[in-house]
């Protein structure tokens, strides 16, 4: 979170999303190698800025053509220094905010929109090139060569560091709201590592929602995504055990969740409803979460509207994970073998191949059909295929559990 902050306030002293990038990754790196030796500071936040400060300053003197700014980008700087003490403020306003400023940018109408959404996952989420890929369910090599060349086609078109103007925001909203569910969802289910969560993005992802939703509030989709956002991370304590290990929806202890944030995302899905005649993508997975909320356990469930949800979203929508949940519902409402006919469909198609998730439900499923070795064999399948440490367990749990009944 720190790094994209610092992204977002070099991009607004050199106008160069790619140099800023470099600028903050030279400061971090300079951390690395100093404070093993001197200790980490009392503010980080302040030291790789000052850090990234002497880099650009540095940079500016090195190149001849831009010289005549130099006092202007220390001007700008000792500006910055000065506003230092409010650099972890929770939530600025529509001028101030340079994390929201930086996601227009990278989402400006001039990339194509895949280039917006890797970019600005890229610079604010953190997120690596293979991480985005499988978000994307894309090859690294493709994302790799779509950040280089959003970065590029923004510097050749010098695009002002500035948030559009009010009656633009609505053509920008698509991307935007796109980037941040990305950022939320990495957060709530991470790719890779030891860590079944990264609370820290979906922390970021909520607040940047939030204050969309300040700058957009005539917008349903806003408030659509901000309700999914808020729902969802309601369950974030139920969603581990003691050890880290990741506990699924069906097993979470409902008394866990936060009801707070559930009152805050039903109340943004009755703004959004209130403000469509129809609704959009992310009102109807609020809804789809709301479902889950407003149930008292597992068994008083609405499956069947759930089921019904997703065939709406996979209408307006079309998306084979979609599909892949809908088949979750449906095997929940009306029987895993109504699921698994759906499965099968779904294991032809391409995208889904190296998809994880796809051999774990048809596992599930399998497993309450009672055809255990099949099950056991999906989910070493789908072990092999996450590559997240804490996921890869659980798969492997579950794939000893059906050899178990299987014997």
């Amino acid at each position: 979170m720190e790094s994209a902050k610092i992204i977002a306030r070099l991009t607004r002293i050199v106008r160069d999303v790619g140099v800023a990038e470099e600028l903050a990754q030279d400061s971090l790196v300079a951390a690395l190698e100093q404070w093993p030796v001197s200790g980490i500071p009392d503010n980080p936040a302040a030291w790789l800025t000052s850090a990234a400060k002497h880099r650009a300053i540095d940079l500016w003197r090195r190149n001849k053509l831009l010289e005549r700014k130099h006092e202007e980008l220390q001007r700008d700087f000792a500006q910055q220094e000065l506003a230092m003490p409010d650099f972890a403020s929770a939530i600025d306003n529509h001028v101030g905010d340079d994390l929201l400023r930086l996601i227009f940018i990278s989402c400006h109408p001039v990339l194509p929109s895949e280039g917006r959404v890797a970019l600005t996952l890229r610079l604010l989420g953190g997120l690596t090139t293979a991480e985005i890929a499988r978000a994307f369910l894309a090859q690294e090599t493709t994302i790799a060569q779509r950040i280089v060349r959003a970065k590029r086609t923004l510097s050749e078109a010098r695009v002002p560091f500035e948030l559009p103007p009010k009656h633009e925001l609505g053509s920008r909203l698509a991307s935007v709201l796109e980037v941040i569910y990305l950022i939320f969802n990495e957060g709530y289910s991470a790719t890779a590592g030891d860590d079944w969560m990264r609370p820290a993005l979906c922390d970021e992802a909520l607040r940047l929602g939030r204050v969309l939703a300040g700058l957009a509030p005539d917008e349903s989709e806003v408030h659509g995504l901000v309700a999914l956002m808020e729902i969802q991370a309601s369950r974030v304590a139920a969603r581990t055990g003691p050890s880290g290990e990741p506990i699924l929806l069906l097993d979470q202890n409902r008394a866990r969740w936060d009801h707070l944030l559930i009152r805050r995302g039903l109340a943004a899905l009755e703004r959004a409803d209130a403000l469509a005649a129809s609704s959009g993508p992310y009102a109807l997975q609020a809804a789809i979460a709301a479902c889950h909320a407003r149930a008292r356990d597992v068994a008083s469930t609405d499956w069947q509207r759930i089921a019904a949800l997703y065939e709406q979203l996979g209408k307006l929508t079309p998306s084979p994970v979609i599909e892949l949940n809908r088949a979750v519902a449906v095997g929940m409402a009306f029987g895993p073998a109504a699921g698994l006919e759906l499965i099968e469909r779904l294991s032809l198609n391409p995208a889904l191949q190296s998809y994880h998730l796809l051999p774990s439900v048809r596992a599930d499923l399998l497993f309450k059909l009672g055809r255990f070795a099949e099950a056991r064999a999906e989910f070493e399948r789908a072990a092999l295929l996450t590559r997240n440490a804490r996921e890869r367990e659980l798969l492997l749990n579950r794939a000893r559990a059906s050899a178990q009944r299987s014997v």
